[in-house]
Formats: structure tokens, sequence, C-alpha cells
């Protein structure tokens, strides 16, 4: 999922260079760019970077026992 401190903090960014004069617009503007930064970035179909280390790590296991299980039916084939 998203992480909602990078994105206050990219919103923050992108709103402190809005002018001191228009300070009462300048929340209502940061409100909105948080808002489509939030579905803009879900629309992409991101993950969090603990998902992919967890599928990462899945697929190297998975990786492994299919060079293991390949081997085996290797030395099947030889005895025959």
């Amino acid at each position: 999922m998203i992480d909602i401190q990078n994105l206050n903090g990219l919103a923050d960014k992108l709103t402190s260079v809005i002018p001191d004069s228009v300070k009462t617009l300048k929340d209502d503007v940061n409100s909105n760019i948080r808002a489509t930064l939030e579905s803009g970035l879900q629309q992409m179909n991101l993950v969090s970077r603990e998902e992919f280390d967890v599928q990462t790590a899945l697929l190297e296991r998975t990786q492994l026992k299919l060079q293991q299980l390949e081997e085996q039916l290797a030395e099947l084939e030889k005895r025959t």
C-alpha cells in the first residue's frame, strides 16, 4: 500500500512553492494535491516494498525448489 508519510511529504513540498499571499487557498490546494496523488498512485496498482520483498523471497525459494526437482528428475532419468 501507499506510505502516507511519503505522500504527505510530497504534497507538502508541492504546496511549499505556493506564495504566502494565497495562504487561505494553500490548505485547500494541499488537500487536493494529496487526494490527487493518492488516487493516481492507487490506480497504478503499486505494491509496498515489504510486499515486494516477500514475493521476491517466495520466488527465490520456488526457483530453488524447481532446480532441486529438475536435478532429481535428471538423476532418475539416468538410472533408467
